[in-house]
């Protein structure tokens, strides 16, 4: 799942083009147009699973000799040199999502396999006890990761960390989008509300979260990148952007969105919202307290250290490469930065690359299938 508001620097987007890109300079490895693998330590990258989804790469893998390793590992390559040896792949599960637990959780048990999960804390509910998967049954993988509270639970996280099958690591706090231009670019509309819920924008800051609802019909929006970007936070006046919700809505709310004239009409109230720019030190601190939030509440509810992270979206920019190291993170993922779409001794242990886990199947082995398709 990578999506990305359109108006994103290209850098910050995935998509076709930006596949293109990555395949004309070289980004993709070799071992995926029917080569050897080599020195490199592949990473693949999921979200959402099924059954169905699923256990064919798991299978692929087994039956294949592979082995799946964890974070510390690949900080040992890239920053010692220590390769862990052939046949070998990380599997990263991003967000943990429900299936996490109702899915992966037993058919790592069942392949014998290790992945790990980039957890987002600031979403993470507790729970009286933890859900039957399917190991127990039949579940609704699917749904349960479109439900309202679509992410594990904290009591799943524990149990994921003690069948020492998982290693939890860190999504942010938030994984949030904010704000980042003066203009906007329409209202809360039925385009929004269709959109993932992961990349509605944030309305605040600090450890309370609040985004930006699809049931505020008629609030002005504006762009958004990542908060991990060196993108910088506009904030927009509340009262003003309140008066345009309450205008739209006392014109009929969305049946006012489907009239052709609804632009027109609120062209000028749309063209004078007041707001303010964060400054760098609200900046620096924001971005900091998504790294630091996440590891805190981790170690505290697993019991486990927490030195990696992904970055939401693979989005990164100079104040979260900087952040990183004050806090003693040892490896991020960040994708969309130039680099090679796998792992070698050497690389940049703040921007290291990964791979859609559809091309698992272009690992050599029997039915290998290479020249699948790069995006």
């Amino acid at each position: 799942m990578y999506i990305v508001p359109p108006g994103s620097p290209l850098d910050e987007q995935g998509g076709r083009i930006r596949g293109l890109l990555d395949l004309a300079v070289g980004h993709y490895p070799k071992f995926l147009f029917g080569l050897a693998v080599g020195k490199l330590l592949p990473v693949f990258h999921f979200h959402q699973v099924t059954v169905d989804t699923l256990e064919p790469a798991f299978r692929y893998l087994r039956e294949n000799g592979y082995r799946a390793v964890v974070c510390d590992d690949v900080a040992g390559l890239v920053r010692q040199g220590r390769h862990p040896g052939s046949r070998t792949v990380m599997l990263a599960f991003d967000d943990a999502w429900a299936s996490l637990w109702l899915v992966v959780a037993p058919l790592l048990e069942r392949y014998d396999l290790r992945a790990v999960t980039y957890v987002i804390p600031g979403r993470v509910r507790d729970a009286a006890a933890t859900r039957p998967t399917i190991a127990d049954g039949p579940v609704d993988a699917a749904a349960a990761d479109l439900a309202d509270d679509p992410f594990v639970t904290w009591p799943e996280l524990r149990a994921l960390s003690a069948s020492g099958r998982v290693d939890v690591q860190s999504h942010t706090w938030s994984h949030s989008m904010v704000f980042t231009g003066r203009k906007t670019i329409g209202v809360v509309d039925e385009a929004f509300r269709i959109e993932p819920q992961i990349i509605h924008p944030r309305l605040n800051s600090g450890r309370d979260l609040e985004f930006l609802s699809p049931s505020r019909v008629g609030y002005p929006l504006f762009a958004r990148r990542s908060r991990m970007s060196d993108g910088v936070r506009f904030w927009p006046d509340q009262e003003a952007c309140a008066k345009v919700e309450a205008r739209v809505h006392a014109s009929g709310g969305s049946a006012f969105l489907d009239r052709p004239q609804w632009r027109r009409e609120l062209a000028p109230s749309l063209a004078s919202i007041p707001g303010r720019w964060e400054t760098p030190a609200e900046r620096t601190r924001e971005i900091e307290q998504e790294l630091a939030f996440a590891r805190d509440e981790i170690e505290r509810r697993i019991g486990t250290p927490v030195r990696h992270v992904c970055l939401p979206w693979g989005i990164t920019g100079s104040a979260t490469r900087a952040a990183l190291e004050r806090l003693g993170m040892v490896t991020a993922f960040a994708n969309r930065l130039a680099g090679r779409l796998a792992v070698a001794a050497g690389d940049d242990p703040f921007y290291l690359k990964r791979l859609d886990n559809r091309h698992i199947f272009a690992l050599p082995g029997t039915d290998r299938r290479t020249f699948t398709t790069l995006f």
